[in-house]
């Protein structure tokens, strides 16, 4: 009992201090980590979890991967930053390894996925007044309706969630809202010449991992074509495997750049959670556009960043996560659609590969207190798991794509022992 006091204590401690010097600009789930491995972190009292965010899809090779520690360790010691002021000596070698690995002729290094985003932004803008002939100042790029790219003011600008865009004008001009799954509705809106750039998530994790039909990014990819307008791809939280491939947007074996997106933005997982990393990847004749000085970051493509990359990405293909994360997906599917057969309230699970999400339907007990996915996530934290609930009525799951099918399945009875008990 005093071991368990002072724990909790020191839980309480943490986030006291969160809330009196922090921003308040989160709602996080009240535990307390202090160490993770795998797929598995401990909180402050020592308690174990499963990790079923994975820092929204960053951790895809697990926490703190012992390779990924040493190859931080020795490059730590060795160089850290140099600015892009010079040439070092792991830039080019990284380069070259995103390049042929997902296929595209230029890679632009950056840190954060944002800052991917607003390069990506930049660059088909410019595209679009040098390749295309768009009239100066009036280039516009097509979103979707659910869009999740980031939180700076351009990209809020984009956003129809009322909570980022609350308070925060005036906007950034030059976005296109058009509906998301929908190509009649994008088809309407590639008429229009001024179109340089339709920007959209194979995926909508932010949304609740709403996920269109299997035709519509195919069908999108063509339709920009058609209409000489780029197709970007936001890979940030669905690529590197999370998805069961590569990239969700296109099959692995695809090298047809009529068939792939122009561009593809990555990060999260590209540094396996261990440094800010992101990357925007495009054709010659795309990334071209960018001459010296035009664009730029300090810690963009440095050392430390590039062989953690290059780390990462070594790890997803050596220890077989596109596979994995194919396999296991459809499991944890077949094993949750039992509890959408078993209870009422458990509406749909619906992704692709280790990104999925429960649908729920929100009640209130005979009292008037709530059911909503937040109790039931507060559930799964006392049983063991961790996850995040979005929209009120929606779980996202996503653990570290290392995760073996024994622990997979310790955890969907975790998730159902938790539905049973808020039944």
């Amino acid at each position: 009992m005093p071991q368990l006091t002072r724990a909790v204590s020191r839980t309480q401690q943490a986030i006291d201090l969160e809330e009196r010097y922090g921003a308040h600009n989160y709602h996080p789930l009240p535990v307390v980590l202090d160490s993770g491995k795998g797929a598995f972190v401990w909180d402050v009292e020592g308690k174990r979890y499963y990790d079923f965010l994975s820092a929204y899809s960053a951790v895809n090779q697990g926490h703190c991967h012992p390779r990924l520690v040493k190859v931080m360790q020795d490059q730590a010691g060795r160089m850290t930053l140099t600015s892009r002021a010079f040439y070092n000596s792991v830039l080019g070698e990284y380069e070259r390894t995103v390049c042929e690995l997902f296929g595209y002729d230029k890679m632009l290094p950056m840190n954060t996925g944002a800052e991917a985003v607003e390069t990506a932004i930049k660059m088909a803008r410019k595209w679009g007044y040098e390749k295309k002939g768009i009239p100066a100042g009036q280039a516009k790029v097509l979103v979707c309706e659910g869009n999740f790219h980031g939180r700076t003011i351009s990209i809020v600008s984009m956003s129809t969630d009322p909570d980022s865009q609350g308070g925060f004008g005036p906007f950034t001009p030059g976005f296109e809202v058009v509906a998301y799954d929908d190509i009649p509705a994008l088809e309407q809106a590639l008429a229009d010449p001024n179109v340089c750039a339709f920007l959209v998530e194979p995926i909508q994790g932010e949304k609740g991992v709403y996920t269109p039909a299997d035709d519509y990014i195919p069908r999108a990819i063509a339709a920009c074509k058609a209409r000489k307008v780029l197709f970007i791809a936001d890979e940030i939280q669905t690529g590197i495997a999370r998805t069961g491939r590569l990239l969700c947007s296109v099959p692995d074996d695809e090298r047809d750049p009529a068939r792939r997106p122009d561009a593809v933005i990555l990060a999260k997982a590209l540094s396996g959670g261990m440094y800010p990393v992101s990357a925007v990847l495009a054709s010659d004749a795309v990334m071209g556009v960018f001459t010296p000085g035009t664009h730029g970051s300090t810690y963009g493509g440095n050392p430390m960043g590039a062989r953690i990359a290059m780390e990462a990405l070594a790890i997803v293909k050596d220890e077989g996560l596109i596979q994995n994360a194919e396999r296991l997906g459809e499991l944890f599917r077949a094993e949750m659609r039992k509890l959408v057969e078993a209870y009422d309230f458990v509406k749909l699970v619906r992704g692709k590969g280790l990104l999925n999400a429960l649908v729920i339907e929100a009640r209130t007990t005979a009292d008037g207190s709530p059911q909503t996915a937040w109790e039931l996530c507060l559930l799964l934290r006392d049983n063991g798991l961790l996850a995040k609930p979005t929209h009120g009525d929606i779980i996202r799951f996503a653990p570290p794509l290392v995760i073996t099918e024994e622990q997979l399945r310790e955890a969907c009875n975790i998730i159902a022992l938790s539905v049973r008990q808020f039944a």
